[in-house]
């Protein structure tokens, strides 16, 4: 059983790591494809929300029929539907065509999204410690590792439409290899007996929504800040500090690594100290982070608080995951697409909230609102100490100390 739970967990590390690898492999790609769609840089923005909303859709659709079918059948599938759609951009040649495409990905992201998250709920409670957030990890590797294929296959010279093919090809190889070793329904439950626990009154099972609705409101204000880095980093540390743009870059990418590092140390940390600490220190960590950045008047300053940022943030929404999923082992899927959906609008929300706050305010001062957002998260971190319905939760060992 040990050696089926083991299996589970590569595959889900695989799927974390296709699921990167396919959506970094169109950003890389987004500046061929507008032009071959021949659209500007404002219309590519408008055509964002249909990958947005597409997400949003496929979320909210595959959490209940994971929960039905379970994640072992919905997870190739999701996989394989994105793979098939990730190509779709590379053929499109106008506005129209480039919509439904993104439109059709975004489907496609959002459904292996879910299910993949809800699947490595169903392995952390097989483990009984956390390991959600190297899941979280491979993600983000898998997004360096398309970066790199992709600046290869672009300076050789590939349309988009041959390079996005082939990542199609291999992503539904890929999908269909790892789905063997998914866990069955009730695979990690027999791998990590537990004594029964009496059932739940009725006002818990009623709380419980309230609950995961608290965790989604949560998910959606950290990744906002996630948001806000990935699109205003780069130019605050080019507008702002004047800096040159090759160190401009920089600001992103210390944040990236930062977070990468980060989710693979979390687990361990959690495992300490339970998941309270994780939320209320990394959210707190990451305010000071980003208030270094916007106030610096130095430029390697400002760097050291974007990294400070990311270091703080990468802990934060795995345990949001995790605990949504671990609220109720029968609902996993539904509980995971409400707190997913809620944080990929606030993803979305960066670049709309901060960019009408500059016509008021210089660029760096807008960031006080996602300073403001880390804050709550902050004082809420309590919210992760339930657990409903009698579900034990693998990441919780010394988090009512906390």
């Amino acid at each position: 059983m040990e050696r089926t739970l083991r299996a589970g967990r590569l595959a889900t590390f695989a799927y974390f790591a296709l699921n990167g690898f396919l959506m970094g492999m169109w950003i890389v790609h987004i500046p061929a494809v507008e032009d071959r769609a021949g659209i500007s840089h404002a219309v590519l923005g408008w055509l964002l929300l249909l990958l947005g909303a597409g997400a949003f859709v496929g979320m909210q659709i595959v959490g209940p029929l994971t929960d039905r079918l379970g994640a072992r059948t919905v997870v190739p599938v999701s996989a394989a539907l994105c793979a098939a759609a990730v190509v779709l951009p590379g053929l499109a040649t106008n506005v129209w065509t480039l919509g439904a495409a993104l439109l059709a990905l975004g489907l496609g992201n959002g459904c292996l999204d879910v299910s993949m998250n809800a699947h490595a709920v169903q392995v952390e409670r097989g483990y009984r410690r956390p390991v959600m957030s190297a899941f979280h990890a491979t993600f983000s590797i898998g997004g360096v590792l398309a970066a790199l294929v992709g600046a290869r296959t672009l300076s050789w010279g590939w349309s988009p439409a041959a390079t996005l093919g082939a990542v199609a090809a291999l992503g539904a190889v890929a999908a269909a290899v790892s789905a063997p070793a998914l866990l069955r329904p009730r695979s990690a439950d027999a791998a990590s007996p537990r004594t029964p626990e009496p059932a739940a009154s009725s006002v818990a099972r009623r709380a419980t929504p309230r609950r995961i609705w608290v965790l989604a409101a949560l998910a959606l204000m950290l990744m906002l800040c996630e948001g806000v880095a990935n699109d205003w980093s780069v130019l605050h540390l080019r507008d702002v500090l004047d800096a040159p743009a090759a160190t401009a870059a920089l600001a992103y990418g210390a944040f990236a690594t930062a977070m990468t590092v980060g989710r693979l140390l979390a687990d361990r940390v959690a495992a300490r100290c339970g998941p309270v600490a994780i939320l209320r220190y990394g959210a707190a960590v990451a305010a000071a982070g980003l208030t270094v950045a916007a106030l610096s008047p130095w430029i390697p300053l400002a760097l050291v608080g974007w990294t400070v940022f990311g270091a703080g943030l990468s802990g934060c929404i795995p345990q949001l995951f995790s605990a949504a999923g671990h609220a109720d082992p029968e609902a996993a899927g539904v509980n995971v697409s409400r707190v997913a959906g809620l944080g990929y609008l606030g993803m979305l929300a960066g670049p709309a909230v901060i960019g009408p706050l500059t016509h008021f305010v210089p660029l760096n001062l807008t960031f006080f609102l996602p300073v403001a957002f880390c804050v709550v998260a902050a004082c809420a971190a309590g919210v992760l100490r339930e657990t409903p319905q009698g579900a034990e939760n693998p990441a919780r060992k010394c988090s009512s100390s906390v």
